[in-house]
């Protein structure tokens, strides 16, 4: 395996993989070249929102192929383009063989919720002091664990009492949350996605967890829940505020997450018709709101 290294000015960024992707690249990712300076430029946007930027001033491509001459003759193609002009190749290099199942694996350790409640990766033994454990490895559907919204909702629930409540876990993704419900108590979960793969991913976790819930599209959220857990982003959030708390029961909970720290009056504005949404927990820059309903 080679890699080809490119260096590319933003407008030709599109052409130069679309070109690559013709010559034969069996994978092609694009970098921010300066990232960790202070040239730094954030792409990222909410959902429904536009990107502050279209793209880096400057990316760094990187082009996998099979044979050194492969990459030599898409090297050596490209630069006789008219889109290429700006660019420059940085060089081309053997990549090391390694097992990159295992080095995968290696980024996903065991995730502590409290001292008690793990996630634990299917390729790693549980803590000794695990009384309680989401076995749940990395796919397609958001919630592995590892990120701050997830471990706050998880600890919130580890921390209140949800034996025996009807729980809806709306936004479901890999279905942590609606199995974290489960392995404490709750016996009737609804988790539902716009998503049909997360769907897919709830249904398979929940097998592979032996809990027992009901993961479908949005429309399968009916009625009345003593806990609705959302853990989305905060423009979703704001847009579907009426419909959560509509699912809340008298005396239920509303638990919220995806937000950050900044956008906390924006959510406790678009629930002050229906809850009061307070802070109850923080982490990294990002926090848990919840209502008593």
């Amino acid at each position: 395996m080679f890699e080809l290294r490119l260096m590319c000015p933003e407008d030709s960024v599109e052409a130069v993989c679309e070109a690559l992707d013709a010559l034969d690249a069996l994978s092609v990712s694009v970098e921010d070249a300066d990232a960790q300076t202070d040239a730094e430029q954030a792409l990222f946007g909410e959902p429904g929102m536009p990107p502050p930027k279209e793209g880096w001033k400057r990316s760094r491509i990187v082009a996998l192929f099979a044979e050194e001459s492969v990459a030599k003759d898409a090297s050596r193609l490209l630069a006789l383009q008219d889109f290429f002009a700006g660019s420059e190749v940085l060089g081309i290099q053997p990549v090391a063989d390694q097992d990159w199942v295992r080095l995968t694996q290696s980024q996903f350790a065991p995730v502590e919720i409290t001292s008690e409640f793990w996630i634990v990766p299917t390729w790693h033994e549980p803590p000794e002091q695990a009384k309680k454990v989401i076995r749940l490895d990395p796919g397609l559907a958001f919630g592995t664990g590892t990120h701050p919204t997830t471990r706050m909702c998880l600890r919130w629930i580890a921390t209140h009492d949800v034996a025996n409540q009807r729980v809806l876990d709306y936004g479901c993704g890999s279905g942590i949350l609606a199995i974290g419900a489960a392995l404490y108590g709750a016996n009737t979960i609804d988790a539902v996605d716009i998503d049909d793969a997360a769907v897919t991913a709830t249904v398979l976790n929940a097998d592979a967890n032996n809990v027992r819930l009901n993961a479908g599209l949005p429309d399968k959220a009916t009625g009345h829940y003593q806990t609705v857990l959302a853990n989305i982003l905060a423009t979703p959030l704001k847009v579907l505020a009426p419909l959560l708390r509509s699912h809340v029961a008298t005396g239920g909970n509303l638990v919220l997450a995806g937000i950050l720290e900044r956008q906390a009056q924006e959510l406790k504005d678009a629930y002050a018709p229906y809850c009061t949404l307070e802070v109850s927990d923080a982490e990294d820059g990002w926090i848990l709101m919840t209502a008593h309903c």
